[in-house]
């Protein structure tokens, strides 16, 4: 990843690092609860709320190279079970340890002669800005990956009726009559007929069984 480009003090999810200055093995914990930022989970399945509170914990640490962070999120998750489609929420525990590199040290933490000189390298690396660093991605990934994929109201749901729709749940015997659809379309096509086309149908004419009663 290249490096950040102006990070704001202001955002609540950039953290200062000049505390720990570049002294390795110096260490700093904070705790902080920011609001949720927009599309904060799974789209169209399950998230946090954008504004709702999520608590974090997390521990600086100093290291050669850069900032070891290691934290904890928790925040209420809302979204819809896959099987009844009634909404559902859960408690989000996510754990998450990323390094924030020095823009001027490599994975040795030696000093460079100009940061990113290894383009591929810093492609997946997160970079310290001025002793500063934003958790919003690693923060995002964090609580995809403690999401569910395929969220449940509860283990055994039910789900819904594939024939008429109804939840299954609030009405455990349930059940639809099984009709073989082949006599039912012959019920359907006789219930339509009059009966002079039944009578065609079997090959006598309309009053024949009247002339031989009499």
């Amino acid at each position: 990843m290249a490096l950040n480009a102006r990070l704001d003090h202001r955002n609540p999810l950039v953290f200062d690092t000049h505390e720990l200055g570049r002294r390795p093995g110096a260490q700093q914990r904070l705790t902080r609860t920011v609001d949720a930022p927009k599309d904060f989970g799974i789209k169209d399945v399950i998230g946090v709320p954008e504004g709702a509170p999520v608590e974090l914990e997390l521990r600086l640490e100093s290291v050669m190279e850069g900032v070891l962070v290691t934290g904890t999120a928790r925040a209420g998750a809302e979204g819809e079970c896959v099987r009844c489609l009634e909404p559902l929420e859960r408690e989000l525990t996510a754990d998450f340890q990323e390094l924030f590199s020095y823009p001027d040290a490599d994975d040795r933490g030696r000093v460079t002669a100009e940061p990113g000189d290894d383009a591929e390298d810093d492609e997946d690396r997160l970079f310290l800005e001025d002793g500063l660093f934003d958790l919003e991605p690693v923060l995002r990934d964090a609580v995809v990956l403690a999401l569910p994929m395929q969220p449940v109201c509860r283990e055994d749901c039910p789900g819904l009726c594939s024939e008429c729709g109804a939840r299954l749940a609030d009405d455990p015997d349930h059940h639809h009559d099984a009709v073989d659809i082949r006599w039912a379309a012959l019920q359907g096509l006789a219930g339509t007929m009059k009966d002079g086309e039944k009578d065609e149908m079997s090959g006598a004419e309309p009053g024949v069984d009247e002339k031989q009663e009499k």
